[in-house]
């Protein structure tokens, strides 16, 4: 009996050892204030701390889809939202994220870094545990810290491209194709010197067009640690830091910019023996990957089998066309995480770069500001340095041969582009091309840089276009905050053109010849009419969104489309036709007020709804779905979401204002759950604090993790 019980003991002592050392933060140690909006300020000695509890108040917020999201690091996205989450799944198998994150993680972090992916990793957990008849999968937790990198990991790679060219090859659209021949769809960032501003403040913008809703909608929160790290702004599903936003002294957002981080190779096969590829004048034998993921169709999880293999270039995948070999930049990396969290730390524009050093994200432009007035334009990519010319490195290229296949070995963050305080006192970034980056006289030049193999894009937006429209016409001058506050909600098409990167020659539409099709006289007068202004009000705009939103999202076709650039006269006239049956279908006439169509609303879980403006490629850009509620409505589904604007004077911070697309919250029951959407339609934002005084006396609830639902 004694030494049963000793024995008992001396598990006893065993878990709670192992409880200390996997459970090292405290949740009494952490405090979460939320505010009048329901956005979580978090409160610590640490900056462990404040991440555990970043974590417990996302899972608050929006449990679902961070379980979502988890599910795909494992491969089982699929038994969650079935097809749609399988393709999540076979990303996770393509880029090897098991092997590459077990083979660097150890030597990727700082000790002091794993520490806060630890923490991290005990919120989701801690919630998890918790909240047990949550959970969407069994034994999805505990997740670790390795889990935590590889979604990171994932995101990352789909952000440069990667997931788009796996999409081309499996859809047996590879064939003749030009990579990134489109520009991505979203995300303003400007930066202003206080020399520009009547107010005397520098002022930094971050305003991104992402999907309203899902895993790439933004979740606002503040970070406030005794060590140092004071910083609110916005982070994705994923994030265990603010990816975007403003600390004290500096704040920075992203825009999507898309260097050439990955390369397609077409296999030539042996024309007899199975598998067999050339490569430098031999025959090499390509590896077997079998992946084995569930999907779930109708309620039921049928076990799905696909055979995937590798090469010399990397994971190959066949498809009706050959085999096809795939080689990305983005999993050569994988410290994003710790690179965001050290951006968030700096003090100055020094700390910053030292920051930016680190090139572990493997994309996205920079666009700052700071307090001593530096503004910056940074045209961030992990782009491969030895790349060899006379190759077309944006198509398929020849797999045969060593010559075109790259060393994990990248161009230094100062041989990128990149612009620091031009005299015109103003920087912006619209996913247009990074030498257009302020007053045409003082961009830097493209022809100053190996693009051809560094593959930047040179194309303009119409949202760079009309801002750089605006701010010539502006000259010289100093401008008020609310003026440029119109700026940056202006919903004007150029007066000189609709361009879109998507599809280039739009402006076809209103020139096309009534007198050639007759049945469109009355539509074509419209849009020969309208302002090019898609307010709420406006008659003539109508016919022209929902024209584009056939083309955009009804054409069979549409990655085809999407790699067009320029559309054959048919396609314009035979969406005008659509939209102009489609308007007198469901509103009996052609002139529909702009707002009664389009409506601002949650795809689910709420009625609430409010007249919406803007369209793709404003300054204040929105896309449009089809509603399934509402039979003739639009519904917004991407465009402007998360929106902060800071400003500074010589002391740091001075005023801070953000607004989210819907509210804080992702739960339906929530108040938060839309309580920020006529501020947001409005263009309105909401004033936002640093200061933990000021944030506490207005708090509505304050409570430390695990204490909420017990009152």
């Amino acid at each position: 009996m004694k030494k049963t019980a000793l024995t008992f003991l001396f598990f006893i002592f065993l878990s709670s050892l192992y409880a200390q050392t996997n459970k090292a933060i405290n949740p009494k140690g952490v405090t979460i204030a939320r505010d009048q909006w329901g956005v979580p300020h978090i409160f610590a000695k640490t900056d462990a701390e404040v991440i555990y509890g970043l974590a417990w108040a996302h899972c608050e917020d929006n449990f679902e889809l961070i379980q979502q999201a988890y599910a795909a690091t494992r491969r089982r996205a699929g038994e969650i939202l079935g097809k749609d989450g399988a393709i999540f799944d076979v990303m996770q198998f393509m880029c090897e994220a098991d092997a590459v994150v077990e083979a660097k993680y150890e030597t990727a972090f700082s000790d002091d870094f794993k520490k806060i992916i630890r923490a991290y990793a005990q919120g989701l957990n801690d919630y998890a545990a918790a909240h047990p008849k949550e959970l969407l999968l069994k034994k999805l937790f505990p997740i670790s810290e390795k889990e935590v990198v590889t979604g990171y990991l994932l995101g990352n790679i789909i952000m440069t491209g990667a997931a788009f060219d796996i999409g081309k090859i499996f859809g047996n659209k590879i064939q003749n194709y030009e990579k990134h021949a489109t520009q991505p769809t979203g995300s303003n960032g400007f930066s202003i010197s206080r020399k520009r501003m009547k107010e005397d403040k520098t002022i930094m913008v971050s305003n991104s067009h992402q999907p309203l809703e899902g895993v790439l909608a933004w979740y606002e929160v503040h970070v406030n640690s005794e060590e140092g790290y004071n910083m609110l702004g916005g982070t994705f599903t994923l994030g265990m830091t603010p990816f975007v936003g403003t600390n004290e002294n500096l704040g920075w957002t992203h825009t999507v910019n898309h260097p050439d981080m990955t390369d397609v190779y077409k296999l030539k096969m042996h024309p007899k023996k199975k598998l067999t590829y050339l490569y430098d004048g031999k025959w090499e034998t390509l590896e077997v990957k079998k992946m084995k993921i569930k999907v779930k169709v109708i309620g039921i999880k049928f076990p799905i089998s696909m055979t995937f293999y590798k090469s010399k270039h990397g994971m190959v995948m066949k498809n009706k066309h050959g085999f096809y070999a795939l080689r990305f930049t983005a999993n050569e990396h994988i410290a994003a995480a710790e690179q965001w969290y050290k951006m968030g730390k700096a003090n100055n524009f020094e700390d910053f770069k030292e920051a930016l050093k680190m090139q572990q994200i493997p994309c996205f432009n920079v666009v700052y500001a700071d307090k001593e007035d530096n503004i910056y334009n940074f045209g961030n990519g992990l782009i491969p340095n030895n790349r060899v010319p006379g190759y077309n490195w944006r198509g398929v290229m020849r797999g045969d041969t060593s010559e075109n296949v790259w060393r994990p070995e990248f161009y230094k963050m100062e041989e990128l582009p990149q612009i620091l305080n031009p005299e015109s006192g103003y920087i912006f970034n619209s996913n247009n091309t990074p030498f257009t980056a302020t007053k045409k006289e003082e961009n830097i030049k493209a022809s100053d840089y190996p693009n051809e193999l560094m593959g930047y894009l040179e194309k303009e937006t119409n949202r760079s276009i009309r801002f750089t429209e605006l701010m010539d016409a502006l000259g010289d001058k100093q401008m008020t905050y609310e003026e440029f506050k119109k700026m940056k909600f202006d919903i004007q098409y150029s007066k000189n053109t609709f361009y879109t990167y998507s599809i280039e020659n739009i402006d076809l539409i209103p020139n096309l010849d009534p007198k050639k099709y007759p049945d469109l006289v009355d539509v074509l007068e419209l849009v020969k009419n309208w302002d090019r202004s898609p307010d709420i009000e406006d008659e003539n705009a109508a016919v022209f969104s929902v024209a584009f939103t056939y083309i955009i999202d009804e054409l069979a076709d549409r990655s085809a489309l999407l790699d067009a650039n320029t559309l054959p006269e048919a396609v314009f006239v035979d969406a005008l036709r659509k939209a102009k049956k489609y308007l007198l279908k469901h509103y009996g006439t052609l002139n529909v007020p702009f707002g009664k169509m389009h409506i601002h609303r949650r795809e689910k879980g709420s009625d609430v709804s409010f007249p919406s403006s803007g369209m793709p490629e404003n300054i204040a850009a929105m896309a449009y779905t089809r509603d399934k509620k509402e039979k003739g409505k639009l519904r917004t589904y991407s465009g402007e979401s998360y929106i902060l604007i800071a400003q500074y004077d010589e002391n740091g911070i001075a005023a801070l204002e953000t607004i989210n697309c819907f509210g804080s919250s992702n739960r339906p029951e929530s108040k938060h759950y839309t309580d920020q959407m006529e501020m947001y339609v409005n263009r309105e934002l909401k004033e936002m604090t640093l200061d933990k005084e000021v944030i506490m006396k207005a708090a509505k609830e304050v409570y430390h993790p695990g204490e909420r639902l017990e009152k």
